[in-house]
């Protein structure tokens, strides 16, 4: 596995737990973007664990090379917050999935094993190509999200496009011209009516509805 984040402590913290795990083989560090590119080269890892708040980092440009080069490798997305539209585009990239850095210690293993095996879990959000192997329970069909999403009022169809273009809730409210509380109470009626648990998920429902 190669690990990379940008604060040193908590970079080698995490090292030190992931070591512990007996199924933890090796865990190699990386502090900066040029590090990611040289290690992955070298050590070809099978997971990378990749901080997207890495300096002079595009993360979906690097996804997407590593994905060519080394498509037996699969991207891991580590952001602060779900609303980063990074996340997105890097997944569209294909980054297998995303974890939020305040995840409970026993979701960030079950996730990084279920990522490590190729196999869907519950969190992160998977892009496409890998949807079509979960179950339809889970992730619904095209047909699905098309007919949830035209539950939408206008003004939330508004408000998830401006979403899924990578706008922030401030840029959303300043394009609308609402209140910022306005723009976070559409959002969370979305959510309800397309059964998803956040941002992230809302968005790769409309995308895969168009």
């Amino acid at each position: 596995m190669l690990l990379t984040e940008t604060q040193r402590l908590f970079r080698q913290s995490l090292r030190l737990l992931l070591e512990r795990e007996r199924d933890v083989s090796a865990v190699i560090e990386a502090s900066d973007a040029h590090e990611v590119y040289r290690l992955a080269h070298e050590h070809r890892p099978d997971l990378l664990l990749l901080d997207v708040d890495l300096p002079d980092l595009d993360v979906a440009f690097v996804t997407n090379l590593l994905h060519k080069h080394q498509p037996q490798m699969r991207v891991l997305l580590l952001a602060r917050y779900e609303e980063d539209a990074r996340i997105v585009t890097a997944m569209r990239a294909g980054a297998f999935g995303y974890i939020l850095k305040d995840t409970d210690w026993t979701d960030f293993l079950r996730i990084l094993r279920a990522t490590a095996n190729g196999q869907p879990a519950l969190s992160p959000i998977l892009p496409d190509r890998f949807v079509h192997n979960v179950p339809g329970t889970l992730h619904p069909s095209p047909e699905d999200n098309t007919l949830r999403l035209s539950a939408l009022s206008d003004r939330e169809r508004q408000i998830l496009t401006c979403a899924a273009a990578g706008r922030s809730n401030k840029e959303i409210a300043d394009h609308l011209c609402v209140s910022v509380e306005t723009v976070k109470t559409h959002l969370h009626h979305i959510y309800q009516k397309l059964s998803v648990d956040g941002r992230v998920e809302a968005i790769i429902a409309f995308l895969r509805a168009q």
